[in-house]
């Protein structure tokens, strides 16, 4: 089902979210299939955070170089010194973009959608695409960078 994305300044966006103590629970596989479809119908999203759909979890999405990547209670676990200023569109401010300031590399602790730990290692796009999301969860949103 693709569920509506909210646009800010909803509060929901702004909330710190809650860890899912069962990442096998059919809530959760349910909220990650929704996302997914959500994610493809929106066209050229690099990620999805659950509160943009109005789910106050820990969890999210981001679909870069062919590959999905379903993140469960993530959390960045190193930064690296080196930072570098991109520019960012969020799907919660259509049409807005703006240049960020973000560690250029990043080691993110998750666990992943059959619920086992592991740990990526990501530059780049790929490491501002997982700070971006991960600031969702905390109800950190770009336009506080």
């Amino acid at each position: 089902m693709i569920m509506p994305i909210l646009i800010y300044p909803n509060d929901i966006l702004r909330k710190k979210n809650e860890k899912i103590k069962d990442s096998k629970a059919p809530e959760i596989k349910a909220l990650i299939f929704d996302m997914l479809e959500t994610m493809e119908a929106s066209g050229n999203a690099l990620g999805l955070a659950a509160p943009q759909v109005g789910a106050s979890v820990r969890l999210c999405i981001i679909k870069i170089n062919g590959k999905t990547h379903i993140l469960i209670n993530p959390k960045i676990a190193a930064r690296s010194w080196k930072k570098e200023i991109s520019e960012e569109g969020c799907l919660s401010f259509p049409g807005k973009f703006i240049p960020i300031k973000r560690n250029y590399k990043v080691t993110v602790k998750t666990l992943n959608k059959n619920g086992e730990k592991i740990i990526i290692k990501a530059e780049g796009l790929f490491a501002r695409a997982l700070q971006h999301e991960i600031d969702h969860l905390d109800g950190v949103l770009f336009i506080d960078k």
